[in-house]
């Protein structure tokens, strides 16, 4: 039976989101979405999933959306690993395969759940991971920064967010312009703590376990450097892992004009090792 249900999850009532597959399904897919937005945005991505025997299990970060707590503010990153442990729980009882997804900042924390954490899933996939970011505090104003985050770590700044950066899909642009769970500010800890975590990245990169790894990276992105995902992708220690370059995309290769390409390759992964 097709159905989509809101669970509660983890410290401070983070809202889940659960989309299941006719029962009893082929595999879990946990999408981890990225900075700014919200899991609504990933409704019909799910849907997609969904419709090819696979549950979805996916929601609204800590200080994202609908989720408690102060907007655009965390104190740790570990904050983020804790919720998206708490969503793999979920999809584990399902005695499935399960597949961790992860787009932009969701890119950067599943790596980083994936060294901490190092979870039984069957294949990890990375979109646009956020391992090196566009739009950094100049040198000048680096000093502010670290000062702020020791002293003053909940002052909230304009977040680095153009929608017309991130996609050419217009129908998106238009429609999350105006939405208001799009996070408009962020605090200079929740700043800091994206640095810490995108430093943790490459330096923990041996813990990440032996699981087969699909990187696709928007070829025109505006916000994450290229460079930086390959050079990670180049680091990565795994038996299997594949590399899709999307030369014309811009960073939000699940929005853009050529979507159902992007949804079939990544379903393509999904189905090899599903099978396996």
């Amino acid at each position: 039976m097709n159905s989509i249900a809101n669970l509660m999850a983890g410290k401070g009532e983070k809202q889940m989101k659960k989309m299941e597959a006719e029962s009893p399904g082929v595999g879990v897919i946990v999408i981890v979405h990225g900075a700014f937005e919200h899991a609504g945005r990933y409704d019909e991505t799910a849907r997609f999933f969904q419709e090819h025997g696979y549950h979805v299990i996916y929601g609204d970060l800590p200080a994202h959306g609908d989720c408690s707590g102060k907007r655009g503010h965390i104190q740790k990153f570990d904050e983020y690993i804790e919720s998206v442990g708490g969503w793999l729980d979920e999809a584990f009882a399902y005695e499935l395969p399960v597949f961790l997804l992860g787009h932009s900042m969701g890119g950067l924390i599943t790596v980083r759940v994936m060294e901490e954490l190092q979870p039984d899933v069957t294949g990890v996939i990375l979109s646009s991971p956020a391992l090196g970011i566009f739009g950094k505090p100049s040198i000048a104003l680096r000093p502010f920064v670290a000062i702020g985050d020791r002293f003053s770590p909940e002052i909230r700044v304009k977040a680095p967010l153009k929608m017309d950066a991130v996609t050419r899909n217009k129908a998106i642009i238009d429609r999350d312009e105006n939405d208001p769970k799009m996070l408009k500010r962020i605090s200079i800890r929740w700043y800091t703590e994206f640095e810490r975590a995108i430093e943790a990245s490459f330096e923990n990169i041996s813990r990440f376990p032996d699981v087969p790894t699909l990187v696709m990276q928007a070829g025109d992105d505006k916000m994450v450097k290229v460079s930086s995902t390959e050079k990670w992708y180049e680091q990565l220690r795994v038996n299997e892992k594949s590399y899709k370059k999307w030369e014309s995309l811009y960073h939000e290769i699940f929005n853009e004009p050529e979507r159902q390409e992007v949804l079939e390759h990544t379903l393509d992964f999904l189905k090899h090792h599903t099978n396996k």
